[in-house]
């Protein structure tokens, strides 16, 4: 099969669980980093699907990778090419779509809830029983693109992820594994610090690092069921 096609919007990233579930499946892909490579790839041709990353940037600012991300989602989506969004890259789908993305009527970072909806997409793209705390970093969500289906809300901010046909944006980060929480534990971001103090749904490290003994096997369990299912086309050609 051809390559999947990974775009990661910053340096450092790490696509995390991501990667091991695609080498634990035999799947190939190829990263494209834009603060490496300065820019992404033209074309989503030679590639059989495409995921975006998360990243610290707007998908508002006028950044070119931005733009160009967009180009590429959509070109994805006219051919059937399965796409997935996670965080930004949840952002930049909906955003492709023409759906605004805004401040989130609250910032989440950490292990927060989430609730599911009663579409029935729900169980194939999260699996029977899926996690009820997932990762978060993020100040902005995504507006539902006109088509999109609701399938994830939160009590800080609704709009959680939405499939769009064949293919599913997040607002949440289902790829963390340990090694990246604890590396974001570490940040000492200034606006991460402001927030911890004026909202309950925006944690520090050590609650971070903490969660993942109580939620972590469950969180990549998910993580599972939705890459199959955001591959299942592919694989079955």
């Amino acid at each position: 099969m051809n390559p999947v096609l990974v775009l990661e919007n910053q340096s450092p990233e790490q696509i995390a669980y991501l990667g091991t579930w695609l080498k634990n499946n035999n799947i190939p892909y190829e990263v494209h980093n834009a603060a490496i490579h300065k820019q992404f790839p033209e074309s989503i041709n030679p590639y059989s699907a495409l995921a975006v990353m998360g990243g610290y940037m707007s998908a508002n600012d006028p950044l070119p990778t931005n733009r160009q991300a967009e180009i590429l989602i959509l070109q994805a989506m006219n051919n059937d090419i399965p796409v997935i969004g996670h965080c930004l890259g949840g952002q930049l789908m909906a955003k492709a779509l023409g759906a605004k993305i805004v401040a989130s009527p609250k910032p989440e970072i950490g292990w927060m809830p989430i609730e599911y909806t009663d579409d029935s997409e729900v169980k194939d793209w999260f699996g029977e029983n899926p996690t009820n705390k997932v990762m978060h970093w993020h100040y902005e969500s995504f507006e539902l693109p006109h088509g999109a289906k609701l399938l994830a809300t939160s009590p800080y901010c609704h709009n959680q992820a939405f499939s769009f046909g064949i293919h599913l944006a997040m607002q949440f980060h289902i790829e963390v594994d340990e090694h990246k929480i604890n590396f974001w534990a570490s940040d000492d971001e200034e606006e991460w610090k402001l927030n911890r103090g004026l909202h309950e749904s925006v944690q520090d490290g050590l609650e971070m690092m903490n969660g993942i003994d109580s939620y972590m096997n469950k969180h990549k369990k998910t993580a599972d069921a939705i890459y199959s299912k955001w591959l299942k086309l592919v694989l079955n050609k």
